[in-house]
């Protein structure tokens, strides 16, 4: 009989079946020591730079039903193990093993078969040892929710992204700009450019770029100092949120881009480029340009002037 040490750094196989549920036993299906190079990270030093990860999954599984024998599709596949993992690091830079550890064991139990899951990821890049996490999570956990898709939540509405430019933001009728732009059934979400003030300067092209995009967050919080219906955000959660609930957000974009897995080829400093990366992001309805002559190039529809 293994003690509670040693079955705390036991493979995730053996914890299953070390703390298998009575009654009825569980098929299982497992993922071995599968590594992969993400950037992921909470510390400065992380971002910029790929480490290794790697994988070790087991997932129980409700018996099959009687039926037709050797067919993949009664099956939960191998491959949703993988996907599950790819979905999960191609959706957002992380900075937390615990959060892709959940999300990954989330979108897993979202399969009809999948009863309960171990997930253990580990750091091999980050010390002497390997670094990591394991949780359980079961689909009767409290704690433990589907994928939005997966329980039938309806997609976030698409909004009207508006760029508001220097000469926008120096409208002393602004208030009035935006009680237009906020007319229409889609909710709206504002961005900005730097104020126009200096910028300090780096010689560090990433901490030039986390520069820039503070710059642009400070004018953020100048548009909703000025009209108080207007929400500073800056994550993809808050954003949905605030949509649903007819909120005007206000686009604080360092989170986002710098967490982007395909992130925006424009510079920082190019306010206008960047709010039409983040359209496309938001699968915005359509983009409005105020206070900029600047030519746009955007896969959705431009508007230059109020609605």
């Amino acid at each position: 009989m293994q003690d509670e040490t040693s079955l705390a750094f036991a493979h995730p196989g053996e914890r299953a079946i070390a703390t298998a549920r009575p009654g009825e036993p569980l098929d299982r299906i497992s993922l071995r020591d599968h590594v992969r190079e993400v950037e992921i990270g909470a510390f400065q030093q992380e971002r910029g730079a790929l480490q290794r990860l790697r994988f070790n999954i087991v997932v129980e599984v409700a018996p099959l039903p009687p039926g037709p024998d050797d067919d993949v599709d009664r099956i939960l596949s191998y491959d949703r193990l993988t996907e599950a993992i790819d979905t999960e690091l191609g959706a957002e830079r992380l900075n937390l093993l615990e959060t892709l550890a959940a999300r990954v064991a989330e979108r897993i139990l979202s399969a009809p078969q999948a009863v309960r899951v171990f997930v253990r990821i580990e750091k091999l890049d980050r010390g002497p040892g390997d670094l990591g996490v394991e949780i359980v999570r079961a689909r009767d956990s409290a704690t433990t929710a589907a994928p939005a898709a997966a329980v039938g939540l309806p997609p976030p509405p698409q909004p009207r992204v508006c760029y508001l430019g220097p000469a926008a933001m120096a409208d002393p009728d602004l208030p009035r700009v935006i009680d237009r732009l906020a007319a229409g059934p889609a909710p709206l979400v504002l961005c900005v450019g730097a104020a126009g003030l200096p910028v300090p300067q780096s010689p560090a092209p990433l901490a030039q770029r986390r520069i820039d995009l503070l710059a642009i967050e400070q004018n953020a919080w100048v548009l909703a100092g000025r009209d108080r219906r207007c929400i500073v955000v800056d994550s993809r959660t808050e954003l949905d949120w605030a949509m649903r609930h007819g909120r005007i957000s206000v686009w604080a974009p360092s989170r986002i881009v710098l967490d982007a897995v395909d992130g925006p080829s424009a510079r920082p400093d190019d306010a206008l480029a960047l709010a039409v990366w983040f359209a496309g992001a938001m699968q915005a309805a359509e983009l409005v340009v105020l206070g900029s002559d600047a030519p746009v190039e955007a896969a959705m529809p431009v508007r230059r002037g109020l609605p």
